[in-house]
């Protein structure tokens, strides 16, 4: 199974793009699935279809589409996070967790988290049904630290797995001082065979692992769209410096809706961004009429300039 994942500035056409690159991909006999992640879903719009956070077949092909519900797996991110501090602090009954995870759902960085809880399941679940999985991403910033979660969130939880540990062994210490040691007849692990919070922990931390193995991988593809203007210049420079900077795979970027009337700013825009990344691969897309009910099919053949990512296209 192999990723894509179109991101840049809002406005770009990185969702028309997605669905292009999915489209083709699906023409040269590969099972597709194409998700969106952008709060503000436009694939379903594309495709004229009604779409949710179940993946839907387009018509009788092997084309796939999902734009998940942000909002739902935020509830299930949650909720999962509950249990285990529930099964932490289990002898603290006095405790009322519900009244206080009810507000987690309005706290900063649950959206990110729950994205990528939402992506995690769907690269597991779905890596031996598709040949690709597209994502059409949300714009430059909350896509960054998305990119970024799965290796933050393993370095929290290495640290978690210590605090653990060395609960579980001062636990050991006294049950060795004193005899078994139970508050209000809860038993507590001493062991990390017994300990059910550590094993989450390394349930978890193997998941996450998984996620960050595939996003830095040979079969990942970030790709960047950007627009024939400075601002859209601007938010691709400070896209493409986070996508280095967390050592993600990338070389190819779309230059999307050039039209001849612009070829000054377009070839200045070009210059800039290749002053900085010398080594990109810059690929030009003409303005195409975004009103027409089938804008997924282009002429361009966008996805021909995956390397080492489409073997069907090369």
């Amino acid at each position: 199974m192999k990723t894509i994942f179109f991101t840049g500035k809002g406005g770009v056409g990185k969702s028309t793009l997605a669905s292009a690159a999915a489209w083709q991909l699906m023409g040269k006999g590969n099972r597709v699935l194409a998700v969106s992640f952008d709060p503000a879903h436009n694939l379903g719009d594309i495709y004229h279809m009604k779409l949710g956070h179940r993946k839907k077949r387009f018509k009788n092909t092997g084309l796939y589409l999902q734009e998940t519900d942000l909002e739902k797996s935020a509830g299930e991110y949650i909720k999962a996070n509950m249990s285990i501090l529930q099964e932490v602090y289990s002898y603290l009954t006095t405790i009322n967790f519900d009244s206080y995870f009810e507000i987690l759902k309005y706290s900063p960085g649950v959206e990110e988290y729950a994205a990528l809880t939402s992506m995690e399941k769907i690269l597991q679940s779905e890596k031996d049904n598709f040949d690709y999985i597209v994502f059409d991403t949300p714009p430059t910033g909350l896509t960054l630290r998305i990119l970024a979660l799965p290796r933050l969130t393993i370095s929290w939880i290495n640290r978690l797995i210590k605090i653990r540990k060395d609960i579980l062994e001062k636990r050991y210490t006294i049950h060795k001082l004193t005899g078994k040691y139970n508050e209000k007849g809860t038993k507590l692990a001493y062991t990390e065979d017994e300990d059910t919070v550590i094993q989450k922990l390394y349930s978890m931390r193997d998941r996450y692992k998984a996620v960050q193995e595939i996003i830095q991988g040979p079969d990942n593809r970030v790709v960047v769209v950007f627009n024939p203007d400075y601002l859209s210049l601007r938010e691709s420079e400070r896209l493409l410096e986070g996508i280095h900077d967390l050592k993600l795979p990338i070389d190819t970027i779309f230059h999307n809706k050039v039209a001849d009337a612009s070829n000054e700013v377009v070839q200045g825009v070009e210059k800039e961004l290749l002053k900085e990344y010398p080594g990109l691969k810059i690929e030009r897309v003409p303005l195409i009429d975004h009103t027409e009910p089938t804008c997924y099919i282009m002429d361009t053949d966008i996805t021909g300039s995956f390397k080492g990512s489409n073997d069907s296209a090369e």
